[in-house]
């Protein structure tokens, strides 16, 4: 049987907290899975792309992930796809799930969880938040930060005003009329957009601020100039990657470029941030093990619930009357 978990699912399903937890020890543990992970990405003959991210493996999980995704910046929601949950004993598909939400949650909690690890101590009250791309991935990272951190204030920008506003609204902050107006006013920020020009110059930015570039996922797409990378502690989540379509791709820098993986400061042969006045950016492409981290933990749950449709994709149609049954 195959379990299929729709939007309201998940919702139901997932806790921040533990998808947090999974994503901190995938991080430290994802290195010793002997297969890659890969990232597929076509265009279309349609006003969108293809992206295929195979296979979500993770050490003391007998699961694998396959995740296909359209992606079509016009549509509301720009990102519609789904993602199968495979037995890695026989290969049985045991879900099937939707994955604009998982994919929002894995990649606004994992952006969190870097941007926690590099980002400055603050001060007492907190440090002021700034979110430019007032998206569902940005909704996830300002959940995700507030469970790791104290955050003062919150300052919002998006190219729709009305988004903005609404955002601000939802998470006690203001909505201001600019990316450069966000950066001067805040101590961390997330850049969550679609844009494929630079957002933030280095001019736009400050000593001891942090940047976390989330939306640099594909080839075309720019969020920082390569001063502002250049200028920072860069940390990314897979340098191959970030050098083929990532931060390090958009701005024309090797994957030399990016002085440490997530992972290596989580499991501590790197040490971060290691000055208050340092400058740090974190530009995660999105990884397939982050897919099965936070599938395995729906399916699970889903599993012990009773929640979702179970189907069975490979039996005879309803009243059909199989050899032997007269």
């Amino acid at each position: 049987m195959t379990r299929i978990l729709a939007h309201h699912d998940l919702i139901a399903l997932l806790d921040p907290n533990a998808c947090i937890e999974a994503l901190h020890d995938g991080f430290i543990r994802s290195d010793a899975v002997a297969v890659p992970g890969q990232r597929i990405r076509t265009d279309l003959p349609f006003p969108g792309t293809a992206t295929a991210l195979i296979p979500g493996l993770l050490p003391g999980i007998d699961a694998y992930t396959v995740k296909v995704n359209a992606k079509f910046p016009g549509a509301r929601p720009a990102l519609r796809g789904v993602i199968c949950l495979h037995s890695g004993q026989d290969g049985e598909l045991l879900a099937l799930l939707d994955s604009a939400t998982i994919t929002a949650w894995r990649t606004g909690l994992a952006a969190a969880l870097g941007t926690h690890v590099l980002a400055a101590a603050g001060p007492e009250e907190g440090a002021v938040l700034g979110v430019i791309g007032a998206g569902a991935q940005a909704e996830l990272m300002v959940l995700g930060l507030r469970r790791l951190r104290r955050v003062g204030g919150l300052v919002v920008h998006d190219i729709d005003p009305a988004r903005a506003a609404s955002f601000a609204a939802r998470h006690g902050g203001h909505s201001v009329g600019s990316a450069a107006e966000v950066a001067a006013r805040a101590d961390i920020v997330l850049l969550a957009t679609w844009s494929r020009t630079p957002l933030l110059r280095l001019a736009d930015t400050r000593p001891g601020q942090h940047i976390t570039s989330l939306g640099v996922d594909e080839p075309g797409k720019q969020e920082l100039t390569g001063e502002v990378l250049k200028a920072a502690l860069l940390a990314v989540d897979d340098r191959p990657l970030a050098a083929a379509m990532g931060v390090l791709a958009a701005a024309g820098l090797p994957a030399e470029a990016a002085q440490a993986t997530l992972g290596e400061i989580l499991r501590g042969e790197h040490p971060g941030r290691t000055d208050p006045g340092q400058r740090t950016v974190y530009g995660p492409v999105g990884l397939p093990w982050q897919d099965l981290a936070l599938a395995w933990l729906a399916y699970q749950e889903a599993e012990r619930r009773g929640l979702g449709v179970e189907v069975d994709l490979l039996g005879p149609p309803p009243g059909s009357v199989s050899p032997g049954d007269d």
